[in-house]
């Protein structure tokens, strides 16, 4: 029998990624990091992607109140091997634990850019346009 296959992560791959969002995410504020770019900002983890294998955890961060986001992540990706040991216990059902990789979560920045269009006069007139042709 031959598999379909989807182009979206799979039901096993999201609930994974769910649990292991919400390990960092209780692990992170605890302070176990000694590192002073880490610790002056308030690290929110939006998303975690699982490879298919469930072998590699990419987590989206958004550091809140960093002057350098950059420095954050490079921080983060330093301390990968040392958060997977702290976060292990919490994911203690899995058989093997992820590799961690933390990336910049830009969604934010594309979200203000589309809703900046949104309310941008030419658009704003158009949509006022088409209003009209449906009353």
């Amino acid at each position: 029998m031959s598999r379909i296959q989807s182009s979206g992560p799979s039901q096993r791959q999201l609930r994974v990624g769910e649990q292991v969002r919400h390990a960092l995410s209780e692990m992170l504020p605890r302070g176990e990091i000694i590192d002073p770019v880490i610790e002056t900002a308030v690290i929110s983890i939006t998303e975690v992607r699982m490879s298919p294998d469930l072998k590699i955890a990419t987590a989206f961060v958004s550091p809140i109140g960093a002057k350098d986001t950059d420095a954050v992540i490079d921080a983060l990706n330093k301390y990968a091997k040392f958060i997977r040991g702290r976060v292990s216990f919490a994911l203690r059902q899995m058989k093997y634990m992820p590799e961690f990789r933390f990336r910049l979560d830009t969604s934010y920045d594309n979200f203000a850019k589309i809703n900046d269009l949104l309310r941008s006069p030419e658009v704003a007139r158009d949509l006022d346009g088409e209003e009209d042709k449906e009353d």
